[in-house]
């Protein structure tokens, strides 16, 4: 055999040489227009800048529209009306039918909602067909625009028929006012049943802040003598039984407390 003639060099295919190698591109997905895509970097991009959008929305949001602020928590104050945030509201309403509050209340707290988010987590096994039409997905499509019109419903019935006024007065941050204690209003405030309910200081605890009421005396003794009604419900009870002298003292020391 002459030298260079018969020899042939086979290359071990099992370590590729750099001529082997193949730049990261995704792969070429043409054939499936519009239906799959790579996930890197052309699907997760769109996730990422989508979520930038919704990100920085609501970013500029917080800053034009501040969380407002309230009083400090006050857990001996019963009168307190308390409201969740906004995406629970809908919780909070079922919680106030006869059938899911009371005695009831593990219904509306716990089974109500254990079904729902169960329904949610089975949701990918109730229907594992390839049909991307709502028309053809019966189950899912249903229990998904029962969720919703339930979730809008019990929202809007929750902000209808909660007393917003009262809300906010309670949660309003009223600015310590030195009390002179030695005024003879104070003294006649001091000795009536108006103390148990708006405070040592008049700053408000079962009944509203006596501070800067914007009342005259006329109509702060009107309130003490016959209480207050609103939607025929009684607010505040009438509660002065001492004589018209105290009453009128009363009624012109707290008219004239101004809030600093």
């Amino acid at each position: 055999m002459h030298r260079g003639k018969g020899m042939k060099f086979v290359g071990d295919s099992r370590v590729p040489g750099l001529e082997f190698r193949q730049p990261n591109v995704p792969k070429d997905y043409s054939e499936y227009p519009g239906k799959t895509e790579a996930f890197w970097p052309n699907f997760l991009l769109k996730e990422w800048m989508i979520g930038s959008v919704f990100l920085i929305g609501y970013l500029l949001l917080t800053v034009a529209h501040p969380s407002p602020l309230e009083g400090q928590a006050d857990p001996t104050n019963t009168a307190y009306i308390p409201l969740p945030d906004w995406y629970f509201l809908f919780l909070y309403q079922l919680l106030k039918y006869q059938f899911a509050s009371g005695p009831f209340n593990i219904v509306g707290a716990i089974i109500v909602p254990g079904l729902a988010f169960g329904a949610l987590m089975l949701a990918p096994f109730l229907d594992r067909g390839p049909e991307r039409r709502p028309s053809k997905r019966p189950l899912p499509t249903g229990f998904m625009i029962l969720a919703i019109v339930a979730i809008i419903f019990l929202t809007w019935e929750s902000v209808a028929n909660h007393d917003w006024e009262a809300a906010e007065a309670q949660g309003q941050i009223t600015e310590e006012v030195e009390i002179d204690t030695t005024d003879p209003g104070y003294e006649v405030y001091s000795g009536a049943a108006c103390i148990s309910c708006h405070g040592d200081n008049l700053e408000g605890a079962v009944g509203p802040t006596l501070v800067g009421t914007g009342l005259t005396p006329e109509e702060i003794s009107e309130i003490a003598v016959n209480g207050i009604e609103k939607d025929g419900a009684q607010v505040m009870p009438p509660s002065w039984d001492g004589t018209d002298e105290d009453l009128q003292v009363l009624a012109e020391f707290i008219s004239g407390l101004e809030a600093e």
